[in-house]
């Protein structure tokens, strides 16, 4: 049977499981779409494909490769690589681009993320909709799709290789200056995924680039999708107790956790305990912010909308602008490039930046906190604490039958109790109280997946915070009799 390439192909990317949902008859026929929909209509010559460490991505690039030179446009294989490595293939190559991975999901699962050229995203509205809909009519009846046009091209593209690892770290290395900074003995877990391959060329000499004052602490830097040592999701808590151990253990100044793509990055202080990812982006938008009003720039800074207040609020006291932004890789990346700005950050811990193509890159958001920490004496715990001055839930999740009638429970309670609080609906309900007394704000969304609502509280101390989170549960946790 065909599969129906809407239960694989969502908003964002490209995700399901190998052989069943993800086959390499499937490969070829989102490369074949993706190169008929994005790479001839922008008169690219060429994709690049690259591919994390999981057992199934060459066979898949195999077959996407295929697809993607039947319809006339060369291929250009980097092999190993993580999501912002593909990206800055993307971007020095100015070629549409596709990265074969499931970031943090089992072995049984890979994807797809594709870019336009320069690491443009595609998304559901920026083209991902259309390579669904055109692979999905070349599995069901190929023989009912135009032939593509191959003029001034030759009938069937060329498949070349590419070693772009050491253009990829001394890229990064040229963005952030770490040359000067004190010592730094640093904790890096991998979790078996793709930063055992990058770390070492961006933060050693693994590249060739010379050595930096970093004693580097490798943590599961073997290369294996099976991920045997724990899910390569940091943002779980449980896949940090590794990484939070060997700091205390190796006295070490900081740790850094990458997912199994390494688009991600999550950073624990010297106790070993975690850094929220809004002061992540508080810190290094604050460094980005500061080069930007050195160059004579206005700067603006993106952030999604459940990301700490702390964050525009430290952001604008600074001289910056800043935009709020819904959930979402492709929509902060859309609005990175409309507002030309030069940071972006989410709470889960991905980081834009203009420089590298307004594309995520966790690697790099990893050097902005070594240079902050290396240029200064106190310990990381210190400047944490300066950019989180509020307190958050974090993300809870509850399964609900009808996620519509809860969110409806929850918008009429607060309309009615607090009437001069302001509320939106640019991602889910968001309820905010902070222009007045007590401050507090949340967040309730819905899964695009699952039958849950996602809640995210943020007040200015916690007995504000626990009130807030346990008044909206109970709504959205008491079905209507």
């Amino acid at each position: 049977m065909t599969i129906d390439l809407a239960t694989i192909i969502k908003a964002y990317d490209v995700r399901g499981t190998v052989p069943d949902q993800l086959s390499p008859e499937v490969a070829r026929a989102i490369g074949a779409a993706f190169a008929r929909v994005v790479a001839v209509p922008e008169g690219a010559s060429r994709v690049v494909v690259g591919h994390d460490m999981r057992e199934s991505g060459p066979g898949l690039v195999d077959a996407f490769t295929a697809g993607v030179t039947a319809a006339g446009v060369d291929v250009v294989r980097i092999g190993l690589c993580s999501t912002d490595g593909l990206y800055h293939a993307s971007g020095a190559l100015d070629a549409p681009g596709a990265m074969f991975t499931a970031s943090h999901n089992p072995a049984v699962y890979n994807g797809i993320k594709l870019c336009r050229a320069g690491a443009r995203p595609v998304g559901q509205d920026t083209g991902l909709a259309d390579v669904r809909e055109l692979a999905q009519r070349i599995l069901d009846d190929a023989s009912s799709v135009e032939p593509v046009e191959t003029t001034d091209r030759d009938s069937t593209g060329s498949t070349s290789e590419r070693d772009t690892l050491a253009d990829y770290a001394a890229f990064l290395r040229g963005l952030v200056d770490l040359s000067g900074i004190r010592p730094l003995k640093v904790v890096v877990d991998a979790g078996n995924g793709m930063a055992g391959y990058t770390a070492p060329a961006v933060l050693g000499t693994a590249a060739g680039l010379t050595a930096l004052p970093l004693d580097v602490v490798p943590l599961y830097f073997e290369l294996d999708g099976s991920f045997p040592n724990h899910e390569a999701n940091p943002l779980e808590p449980a896949n940090l107790r590794d990484l939070q151990a060997a700091v205390v253990e190796h006295d070490a100044d900081l740790g850094l956790a990458f997912d199994g793509d390494a688009d991600r990055c999550f950073v624990v202080d010297q106790h070993g305990d975690p850094v929220s990812p809004s002061a992540v982006t508080a810190l290094v938008g604050l460094r980005e912010v500061a080069k930007e009003l050195e160059a004579g720039r206005t700067p603006t800074v993106i952030h999604n909308l459940i990301t700490s207040r702390a964050v525009p609020d430290l952001l604008q006291a600074a001289g910056a602008t800043t935009v709020r932004t819904r959930v979402g890789h492709s929509f902060i990346k859309a609005q990175m490039a409309e507002h030309d700005a030069v940071f972006g950050g989410e709470h889960s811990a991905h980081y834009y930046f203009r420089d590298f193509f307004f594309a995520d890159t966790g690697m790099l958001a990893a050097l902005h906190v070594l240079a902050a920490l290396g240029g200064q004496p106190h310990p990381l715990s210190v400047l944490a604490e300066m950019y989180s001055p509020y307190v958050a839930s974090g993300e809870i999740n509850s399964t609900v039958a009808d996620a519509a009638a809860a969110t409806a429970r929850v918008r009429e309670a607060y309309a009615a109790a607090y009437p001069q609080a302001d509320v939106d609906e640019l991602d889910g309900l968001t309820v905010a109280h902070w222009d007045g007394h007590p401050q507090w704000w949340f967040n309730l969304r819905a899964s695009n997946t699952e039958p849950l609502l996602r809640l995210n509280v943020e007040a200015a101390d916690e007995d504000i915070m626990i009130k807030v989170r346990d008044d909206v549960l109970s709504l959205v946790r008491t079905e209507d009799a």
